[in-house]
């Protein structure tokens, strides 16, 4: 029954939806790492529930706290424990689901899980709520991340029916990828154009008491080749486990992903040039990644999200109070689509990953580089 991820950035996390808040402990880092108050407080701003709507109407400032392993604005090199108080809580929203499971929720799955223990109010800690602390944990790992010269950028890649263009050499220029960056751009697409018909997807599910969900399309750049391994720490399957952590994901393909079950090999492979004494691959279509380790190109990827399984319409469920059948309908706050809010949750989540990867490359080099390259 483990909360906790990770080899060398590891993490662990606890709290619920309408407990006393959510938070993260990150172990595994040396002292005197400087900590990027400003940029955490961006992302988890790129998260907040409540400024539009387009989301949920709960308020919560989100404003963190540190309760250890920083002093005087850099790492001690003891474990770090972020926190993020609850203050908009309407528990009452939920008094009826104590026994009326909720359909596409973990509300049953969670009573089995937990003998009947578990906190149902707003998904207790299944809840969506617990992405304030995976962004928390993430934003660090990203700075500590641009830092060395690593790059995560997102776009909304599809809304319902909706679809965005994908990332391509001509559309990850430097205009772009400063629009889709900007931390106040809460809809961050690559072909605006299309802005107005997906907000008009989201308002359309709103107003029929429904939902909608969407795909999250993510590039990774100047990741070096050589991260990862073959199998069980594959570049793929760390990046995959730590996505399937948020809630509602239900799917994530690298590069050309399902497409290649149409193709060839004569069409799927990357052909390889040397260019300015570096080699590189003409295509992208394993989203670099091959053999599970990074080849030095571009990570791309996309998360497939589903709608958000609380709606206003009447659904038939379980009551396990009496094992009978029963009409429910959801009250209380939530969001039509959760694309735009998961964006940063993504982005930073992905960045615990590819920090852990990197730093065990990193043990790598330092436990064999007194061993020359093979030529």
């Amino acid at each position: 029954m483990s909360g906790s991820w990770g080899k060398n950035y590891r993490i662990t996390i606890y709290g619920e939806s309408h407990g006393p808040g959510v938070g993260i402990v990150i172990d595994g880092l040396p002292g005197g790492i400087e900590f990027p108050y400003e940029f955490i407080n961006k992302e988890l701003y790129r998260r907040k529930p409540g400024k539009n709507k387009y989301t949920t109407g709960r308020q919560e400032e989100d404003d963190f706290k540190v309760l250890s392993g920083i002093f005087e604005g850099y790492t001690t090199g003891t474990p770090i424990n972020l926190f993020i108080e609850n203050q908009d809580k309407r528990s009452r929203d939920y008094s009826e689901i104590k026994s009326k499971m909720r359909p596409g929720h973990a509300d049953y799955s969670g009573y089995e899980k937990y003998f009947g223990y578990n906190d149902y109010r707003g998904g207790g800690h299944f809840s969506g709520r617990l992405t304030a602390a995976i962004v928390m944990a993430g934003a660090f790992a990203r700075n500590i991340l641009k830092n060395m010269g690593m790059e995560i950028i997102s776009h909304i890649a599809q809304i319902g029916d909706v679809k965005d263009e994908r990332f391509s050499k001509e559309k990850t220029n430097e205009e772009t990828i400063k629009r889709l960056t900007d931390y106040k751009n809460q809809f961050p697409i690559i072909d605006e154009k299309l802005k107005d018909k997906m907000m008009s997807e989201i308002l359309k599910a709103k107003e029929d008491d429904d939902s909608v969900g969407g795909v999250v399309e993510t590039l990774v750049l100047n990741v070096k080749p050589g991260v990862g391994s073959p199998f069980f720490n594959s570049v793929e399957s760390s990046i995959s486990s730590m996505l399937f952590s948020i809630p509602a994901v239900k799917g994530v393909e690298f590069g050309e992903g399902f497409r290649f079950a149409s193709m060839r090999g004569s069409q799927s492979n990357d052909e390889m040039s040397v260019m300015d004494n570096k080699i590189i691959t003409l295509t992208n279509n394993n989203g670099g990644v091959t053999g599970g380790i990074t080849n030095g190109m571009p990570i791309i990827f996309r998360t497939v999200i589903k709608p958000t399984p609380s709606i206003g319409k009447e659904q038939q469920t379980a009551d396990i109070s009496n094992m009978k059948n029963t009409i429910l309908n959801i009250t209380g706050r939530h969001d039509p689509c959760i694309i735009p809010r998961a964006l940063p949750v993504i982005d930073n989540a992905t960045a615990i990953a590819i920090l852990d990867l990197v730093l065990e490359r990193k043990k790598e080099d330092e436990g064999f580089k007194s061993f020359k390259r093979r030529d």
